[in-house]
């Protein structure tokens, strides 16, 4: 069984049950809520997904993102530009929608800024491809006004915290959250994800390995060697007597955050961390951006370390690194290019082959005055037998 930190499945099911007694989905209108139901219902399934998109079933994640998405854009639609439906947005009013979210020029209901406004297009970039192919499918060709939007990613403000500050609050901190810490820093593993479904059996050799299975990961399963923690974990589960199928971890993230994120403001204050985020606000997930860090010029191939960190693309390294941390490691002999080397390599092999010879020579006298010392002491005795 895989555990569901979030409750993401028991979330979307509830919506849906609450949906269906309710007749539609409230706020949004017949024709929106007819609309995205549709919409939801073939990304259960998998179906009419757009051509260069991931085939297959959208995760419980993806699907109460959706939701909760689909429904922002029909009530603000409606509010802004008068639309009961969402498919009548014209390409002008679309664009322009997005740029003031970027802008700050349209905020939140608290009078906050908008946040990841790619993910918001995203959303409904990909919504609206949807809404093109089940049409085409009927003969309909739908304009694509989705092509001008900005849907480059967004990087959030993380909290950086070298390896000093990484142990000093693992030091002052409940043995429970020490554990956590150290563990989360060691093995760079994505919290609270995979973090709550790693088990007693999913460590060997005397708890030095780690295996990440691969029913519990976003990417792909790996089997990694705990550098930092290893002792922490096999004392924290005897302490606890866990037994083989127990989950190591099973503390709410919220409270784990929370707790965190006080740690972090009594540590070094309200103020804000090299990577753009307050001390205060230090998360589990802030631990995989500084174990990025902290391996980085650790590892002397990056394919091993995309390995630890079940990444496929390079691009994430530098995504949660920033390259914070890293220092200049060149050294005089990296100085020589490749055709002073090579020149060096072939004097050294000459070098060696002349010892080489040399060695030979010295061992052939060595055998021809062994040889002479034995004529003349055959001589010698010979002589003394004649008198």
């Amino acid at each position: 069984m895989k555990l569901d930190p979030y409750k993401h499945k028991e979330r979307y099911n509830t919506w849906k049950e609450n949906v269906v007694k309710l007749g539609e989905i409230p706020n949004v209108g017949k024709t929106n809520s007819e609309l995205i139901l549709n919409y939801l219902y073939d990304m259960e399934r998998g179906i009419n997904i757009a051509s260069k998109s991931v085939k297959g079933s959208r995760s419980f994640i993806r699907l109460n993102t959706i939701r909760d998405k689909m429904g922002f854009f029909s009530v603000k639609f409606k509010q802004i530009y008068g639309l009961e439906k969402v498919i009548d947005v014209t390409e002008e009013q679309l664009v322009g929608f997005f740029v003031e979210m970027k802008q700050g020029q349209l905020k939140k209901e608290d009078g906050k800024n908008y946040f990841s406004v790619d993910s918001y297009a995203k959303i409904f970039k990909a919504f609206w491809h949807w809404w093109m192919k089940v049409n085409k499918k009927k003969g309909i060709e739908i304009q694509d006004i989705t092509t001008d939007l900005d849907t480059k990613q967004e990087k959030p403000d993380w909290v950086y915290l070298n390896e000093q500050e990484v142990r000093l609050i693992a030091d002052n901190s409940k043995r429970y959250y020490k554990v956590l810490i150290m563990f989360l820093f060691d093995t760079g593993i994505r919290a609270p994800t995979e973090l709550m479904n790693i088990k007693v059996s999913d460590f060997f050799n005397d708890f030095k390995e780690l295996n990440i299975r691969e029913e519990i990961s976003k990417t792909f399963g790996r089997r990694i060697k705990l550098m930092l923690s290893s002792s922490m974990i096999k004392e924290h589960i005897q302490l606890n007597k866990l037994e083989s199928d127990d989950f190591i971890f099973t503390k709410s993230p919220s409270a784990v955050n929370r707790y965190f994120g006080e740690m972090g403001e009594k540590l070094f204050g309200d103020k804000v961390s090299p990577a753009g985020q307050k001390y205060s606000e230090l998360t589990m997930y802030d631990f995989r951006h500084n174990a990025c860090c902290y391996w980085l010029p650790r590892y002397k191939s990056e394919s091993a370390l995309k390995y630890r960190f079940g990444w496929k693309k390079s691009d994430k390294i530098h995504y949660y690194s920033e390259l914070l941390g890293m220092k200049d490691t060149i050294a005089q002999e990296d100085l020589l290019i490749d055709t002073t080397k090579t020149e060096i390599e072939q004097d050294l092999q000459k070098v060696n082959k002349e010892n080489d010879l040399l060695k030979e020579r010295m061992s052939s006298m060595e055998k021809q005055i062994v040889s002479l010392m034995e004529s003349t002491n055959k001589l010698l005795m010979e002589t003394v037998g004649k008198i």
